[in-house]
């Protein structure tokens, strides 16, 4: 139940934003755990904080036409929705999904504040996309579409205004045709406009792994804070795109077994542990589907249209799509014996399913805190742009594991400290709140 001091706000949001479900289950989750911070410091709530949060700096939507090379038109829609700069330039993916509207994009945006608050990196929050899909399209079809896109968003970015990256459906491939637009609009080579670049000019080192190395890292933590260690651990992880790839990886190298993944067709089962490289050179290089490792593998099998979380385990990564994973799926996993959750991607449990996680005593770890390492590590790649610096694999990948125990941390200590030890949901929502809205009272009303 929401506190009754702020169910007024979130009434509100749902009546100003009707239809966009997913930007009110976002708002809620972070809100219901607001309570104990806006008694502490009430000048966030005379300073309305909250309703400031829940309502985009900026909001824009655009046309975006296009030619398929049948020479036929196409007219898809664009999005970037700019929620808060208190912290820094807007920062956040870009989504290109015929899923995408402006209440996933709002709710996906709104997660980013506080994901970025987190990492304690200087960033505000933002998301953008389309609903153009980018699947069994042609390499100058993917281009033309991403030129027609940035000639439009060019306006609003800047390495100082809004920096996007990749996000599903836009890997370094999309992030160059925008890039290459961007700069040939504006006639400024702007490295740090842009993040998920190619290695070969710009990009960072450990970017394509960060995020599902981060969501190992932040699962390792909260198991040491437990007293446990992920060596020996059965694991599942949904999913098989580059979050899901590289938390498997992450995983092994830990110690743990990863046992399955999935991805739209079913679920791929291996016994003896998921073998990543088979598995990058299917879903990477050949842009296979999963069946094809049941193929070649002695051992697995593929079942089509299966439920992935009735796999027993010890520990679920779900590393695909918003709610995902519902209160029924939370059931099977704890009767099975699950002890650790952590969101690779975003939003993937429905609030019954992290309700049902919390009281059956499951470490969970929310998607704002767990996978924070993809944009931790765009941030390090704008630190290396603006150097005009390089750095190795290692040297980025313990940064990224410093950020992601300090995010741990961060978490832990405040739940804790706001009374619920253990719940990194709360200790995330109110960390990363706080951080905003200190910033946001120090400014002003702007």
């Amino acid at each position: 139940m929401l506190d009754e001091k702020i169910e007024p706000f979130y009434d509100e949001v749902v009546r100003r934003n009707p239809g966009e479900v997913e930007f009110h289950q976002a708002v809620r989750e972070v809100v219901d755990s607001l309570g104990p911070v806006l008694a502490k410091h009430p000048r966030f709530t005379e300073r309305k904080i909250i309703e400031r949060l829940c309502e985009p700096e900026r909001q824009i939507i655009f046309r975006v036409p296009w030619i398929d090379d049948a020479g036929e038109v196409h007219i898809n829609r664009g999005f970037r929705v700019e929620v808060n700069s208190a912290l820094g330039p807007y920062k956040g993916g870009l989504r290109f999904h015929p899923s995408v509207s402006l209440g996933i994009v709002k709710f996906l945006g709104f997660e980013q504040v506080f994901k970025n608050a987190l990492t304690g990196m200087p960033l505000g929050g933002g998301k953008g996309g389309s609903d153009f899909d980018p699947k069994g399209r042609s390499d100058d079809e993917i281009m033309r579409f991403c030129q027609s896109f940035m000639t439009e968003l060019y306006r609003h970015l800047g390495e100082y205004t809004d920096v996007p990256a990749g996000d599903i459906g836009v890997g370094s491939r999309e992030i160059g045709y925008l890039f290459g637009q961007y700069k040939r609009i504006t006639n400024r080579y702007e490295s740090g406009v842009l993040t998920g670049k190619g290695l070969e000019w710009g990009g960072a080192l450990v970017r394509t792994e960060a995020t599902g190395y981060g969501t190992a890292m932040f699962t390792r933590e909260m198991l040491a804070a437990r007293g446990e260690l992920l060596d020996g651990k059965t694991c599942v992880v949904s999913g098989s795109g580059n979050v899901a790839i590289y938390a498997i990886e992450k995983l092994e190298q830990f110690g743990a077994t990863v046992v399955a993944c999935s991805d739209s067709d079913g679920v791929v089962y291996d016994p003896k542990g998921l073998d990543v490289d088979l598995l990058r050179q299917i879903k990477e290089v050949e842009r296979g589907r999963l069946d094809r490792y049941a193929q070649r593998r002695d051992y697995a099998t593929h079942s089509r249209g299966a439920n992935i979380w009735e796999t027993p385990c010890d520990i679920a990564l779900p590393c695909a799509t918003q709610n995902e994973l519902t209160g029924r799926d939370a059931a099977t996993l704890i009767r099975n014996g699950v002890s650790a959750v952590a969101e690779g991607a975003n939003m993937p449990t429905t609030p019954e399913g992290v309700r049902a996680f919390l009281d059956a005593g499951v470490a969970f770890g929310p998607g704002k805190a767990a996978n924070a390492g993809g944009v931790a590590t765009s941030a390090l790649e704008m630190q290396q742009n603006a150097s005009r610096d390089r750095w190795t694999f290692e040297h980025t990948e313990e940064r990224l594991d410093e950020i992601m125990t300090d995010i741990h941390s961060l978490c832990h200590r405040t739940a804790e400290e706001f009374g619920s030890p253990g719940n990194y949901v709360v200790g995330a929502n109110i960390a990363g709140f706080q951080r905003v809205a200190h910033a946001m009272v120090a400014m002003g009303l702007v």
